[in-house]
């Protein structure tokens, strides 16, 4: 298995601790959550389940089929044929029985993968499992619960911040993160995919560190064929994926791709009230649900702009996969094979690879800490933008780490073919930015401009700018 070995080692320690545990595993859809407590428990499990889709049914049919799916599975771990469940709390109660004829001492590891497909509505399964829980396996020092979920704002709502039965009952919360660009090096190198470290950062730029679109890569084609293939081919594999993603894991998917596709618009996003006013939303508890689960699932991250007065909250698109697809494939109308690998260097796939660097350096903040060799010291992240007025310039800083060691790093990200090259207009902008953000910090505080790109710096007169430097090796080990 690639990475996730702090994953591995905890969900091993919990078998081994000798309690009855409730562990919660979530993250974004295609993340490998399925996969990681399959190779983990592999043939330890007492019984295990997957909801039902509810894509593929009606509303009011979810119920009976999802207690239909549940009772084959427990026919196929062992029980013996009996009536249908009517309600969960019946099912539940099955499984008790089940579990009670398989008990030989050794640990029970119940494995619900999708468990938000479960609970549709009016179906009572969160009470269901809360009885199941309270009443009867935690009193049981052998059963160990693991329950995964795409759905992070349910699994959050309904399990981790239940405040009712199940309040303060999951006995350990793991969120999944994608890949980074280490381990989607070495996932590509486990599959044959042999890629320069170049490539590597731009397929990083369309896939993120997604373990399921990495897994569609061919070895024998090269990076620009691969993306020929999966999006813009005639029956490209994933050319309907995001509206199958967001299907999938929310229940109001159309308010949620319009969220999402008004961020996109914005590099440094939008706060919550211009969010309401640029989609006629009102003002109420529905849009922070909608905005909480977006920053769950990894789609959108939440900070407040660097020296902001009064401390507004933005939003901000960071998936790289929605931010490829509405840039390149959402509305296309028609299909054009080959359409990456011919417009490879196009004025467009080149300013793409310029502001999807920026996101994956985002994506990478811990990496650019530990080249910067401050791994634990505190810092904060943000970015900072000023309009333009008739009598000031405009400006942008898209990568600010404030540091608690009275340092302030000003990030500036290029995705270059070469070396970087500064030229004199580049170095006097610098200076004026760099300026601008001395005013705004802390006078026992320093700022260092600091370029992280991909091969390195030109050496020249303007140069010296740059304080630090930091490369695709830094980002890649």
């Amino acid at each position: 298995m690639i990475g996730r070995y702090d994953e591995i080692k905890e969900l091993n320690r919990l078998y081994d601790s000798g309690e009855a545990e409730f562990v919660v595993v979530y993250g974004r859809r295609r993340v490998g959550k399925t996969y990681l407590i399959n190779e983990v428990f592999e043939d330890r499990f007492a019984f295990r389940h997957t909801g039902l889709s509810p894509v593929e049914k009606k509303p009011n049919g979810l119920l009976k089929a999802q207690l239909e799916h549940f009772y084959l599975s427990l026919q196929m771990h062992g029980m013996k044929k009996s009536h249908r469940p009517k309600s969960w709390l019946e099912a539940f109660f099955m499984l008790e029985q089940l579990l009670m004829d398989k008990d030989d001492g050794k640990r029970q590891v119940i494995f619900f993968d999708e468990l938000p497909w479960m609970d549709t509505p009016r179906s009572g399964f969160v009470t269901a499992l809360e009885a199941f829980w309270n009443s009867w396996a935690c009193a049981r020092k052998n059963i160990m619960l693991v329950v995964c979920g795409s759905a992070s704002s349910w699994i959050l709502d309904n399990l981790i911040n239940n405040y009712g039965g199940l309040y303060n009952r999951t006995t350990y919360q793991m969120k999944l993160s994608q890949f980074n660009l280490s381990e989607t090096k070495m996932f590509l190198e486990r599959k044959n995919v042999s890629y320069s470290k170049y490539d590597i950062v731009q397929s990083y730029m369309i896939f993120g560190g997604i373990p399921y679109y990495l897994g569609y890569m061919r070895p024998e084609l090269s990076l620009s064929q691969n993306i020929d293939k999966l999006f813009f081919d005639s029956n490209a594999i994933l050319s309907d994926e995001y509206n199958r993603l967001f299907e999938s894991i929310f229940s109001k998917p159309d308010q949620m791709k319009a969220i999402v596709e008004l961020l996109n618009k914005r590099g440094d996003g939008y706060t919550r009230n211009e969010i309401i006013e640029s989609l006629s939303l009102s003002d109420g508890g529905n849009l922070s649900d909608d905005l909480n689960a977006l920053v769950a699932s990894d789609f959108v991250m939440r900070y407040t702009p660097f020296a902001e007065k009064g401390k507004v909250e933005y939003y901000k698109l960071i998936d790289p996969f929605c931010k490829f697809f509405l840039y390149f494939v959402q509305g296309r109308k028609e299909i054009t094979n080959e359409f990456w690998a011919s417009a490879n260097n196009s004025s467009q796939i080149v300013s793409w690879r310029g502001f999807s660097f920026e996101n994956v350096c985002i994506n990478h903040i811990n990496e650019i800490q530990t080249a910067l060799g401050i791994p634990g010291v505190k810092t904060s992240i943000s970015s900072w933008r000023k309009k333009a007025s008739a009598t000031e310039k405009g400006y942008q800083i898209d990568l600010i780490i404030d540091r608690a060691d009275n340092v302030v790093n000003m990030c500036e990200m290029k995705y270059y073919g070469n070396n970087f090259k500064v030229t004199k207009d580049y170095y006097m902008q610098l200076r004026e930015r760099q300026s601008l953000l001395e005013n705004e910090i802390d006078r026992k505080k320093v700022v260092r401009n600091t370029l992280v790109t991909t091969f390195g710096l030109d050496k020249n007169e303007y140069s010296g700018i740059f304080t630090n430097i930091i490369t695709m090796d830094d980002l890649i080990k």
